[in-house]
């Protein structure tokens, strides 16, 4: 793993960065609760890690990069280099691991974090501070590949034990957002506190106008492309997506099917009626440029993404003013109210909830409920230098697509506009779906 101290150092709250290593360890219990060893393990597929060895590459990860290579701590396990460095262990040889059983897994992520949570107390450190965020964030991240890694596998859904809340709907809201064009300042900048190197930083892009889907696209209306016979027209998909739809064999999403009973969802290990109203969810890119091209629709650039979630119109709306919001809503942190995150829901929405989420321009569930894939490629922004971990973003420039925005597993403690994450344009796996753009 390699290691560039040439990261920007805000300061950040240690004993908040303790109570979410803490939470983060306790999603994770929750997240793998009730499988059994052979789950834990499960079949050698590209598209998932087996669960044990996951669990314990999080841990690791604390530990090497906040105990070992910052205060220079000892091994807590002799080989866990050997066991656990996801750089130098190739995907399909971690099913061949002499891995730890889960109740020493267990103990061991216990060790790592107590000591974690043990130090965080123990001074004023700002670059321990920001690797301990940086760990907590990629220990949400793979509870999030934990959760999609159930329904990848048709595990029973996991009890998360948070209460439901009830959301508020509107009327549908079928029409696009006008979005003026003008000058705006893509990515982060160092008030957002800690931010991955991929937001970094805020440049100038010029934005022509534009029209955007207030919300994204459900599966009613996803259901209308299926019916029409979407994935049989050749003309629908580009070359590479008629290869994936043709090796797929799929002729509706992964998860979907019909028999006497009318059209069907997986969620987890059970079938379910298809929510027409709810987000669509699950389509790799490919789907999506196809149902694009049968609505005469486009996707966004991730530029006008963040534009329609963080731009404000100026006072006359013929341009956009120079206020940014680190929100769809605002400034405020997310609530259930605003956003369907933190796993509350244990799935998608209807489409037209959260009303008081919106955008200034009236978009909707910007933030939450499904990541939305976007037109463009994973690309390193101006002057861009990787963080600590040189790993998590270069490798993927040039060959990913950019989602922005969150899903309905995603952790509030981290989603924000400038937010990018990147997947394969096959991945279908994954909490995805997307809105479209006027032509």
């Amino acid at each position: 793993m390699p290691y560039n101290k040439k990261h920007s150092l805000n300061e950040l709250d240690p004993n908040l960065i303790a109570r979410q290593a803490k939470d983060a360890h306790q999603r994770t219990l929750r997240l793998i609760d009730g499988l059994t060893p052979q789950q834990l393990v499960g079949p050698r597929l590209p598209i998932v890690n087996p669960l044990l060895w996951e669990i314990g590459h999080a841990a690791f990860f604390y530990e090497y990069w906040v105990l070992r290579n910052h205060l220079n701590h000892p091994a807590i396990l002799a080989n866990s280099d050997q066991l656990y460095d996801s750089i130098t262990i190739a995907h399909d040889d971690r099913w061949n691991l002499p891995l730890p059983s889960l109740q020493e897994t267990l103990t061991y992520m216990e060790r790592v974090l107590d000591s974690v949570i043990n130090n965080l107390s123990s001074s004023i450190d700002t670059e321990r501070d920001y690797l301990a965020q940086y760990a907590v964030f990629h220990q949400d991240m793979h509870n999030e590949a934990y959760t999609y890694t159930r329904q990848t596998l048709g595990y029973p859904a996991p009890d998360l034990d948070i209460p439901r809340q009830h959301v508020s709907v509107t009327a549908d809201l079928p029409c696009d957002a006008s979005i003026p064009g003008g000058y705006f300042m893509l990515g982060a900048n160092p008030q957002h506190g800690f931010v991955f190197d991929n937001e970094k930083w805020a440049h100038q892009v010029e934005i022509s106008p534009f029209c955007i889907a207030k919300t994204a696209v459900s599966n009613g209306d996803y259901l209308a492309f299926v019916e029409s016979g979407g994935y049989s027209h050749q003309d629908y998909w580009d070359e590479e997506g008629w290869q994936w739809c043709q090796q797929s064999g799929l002729q509706h999403p992964v998860y979907w099917r019909h028999d006497s009973a009318g059209w069907q969802e997986q969620h987890f290990d059970q079938w379910r009626e298809l929510s027409l109203d709810n987000a669509l969810i699950h389509v790799c890119w490919h789907e999506a440029q196809a149902y694009c091209r049968w609505a005469g629709r486009r996707l966004p650039s991730e530029a006008e993404w963040e534009v329609a979630a963080a731009g404000v119109p100026s006072t006359d709306n013929r341009s956009l003013s120079e206020i940014k919001r680190r929100f769809p809503w605002g400034n405020d942190s997310p609530r259930l109210d605003l956003a369907n995150l933190d796993g509350s829901a244990l799935g998608t929405i209807n489409v037209a909830a959260n009303p008081d989420g919106d955008s200034a321009f009236g978009c909707r569930q910007m933030i939450g409920n499904v990541w939305e894939w976007t037109a463009d490629t994973f690309a390193p922004y101006p002057g861009f230098t990787p963080d600590m971990y040189q790993d998590y973003s270069q490798p993927l420039f040039g060959h990913t697509r950019v989602l922005r925005g969150g899903a309905w597993a995603t952790r509030s403690r981290m989603i924000r506009n400038s937010w990018r994450t990147y997947y394969g344009p096959e991945r279908n796996d994954v909490f995805a779906g997307f809105r479209t753009c006027a032509l």
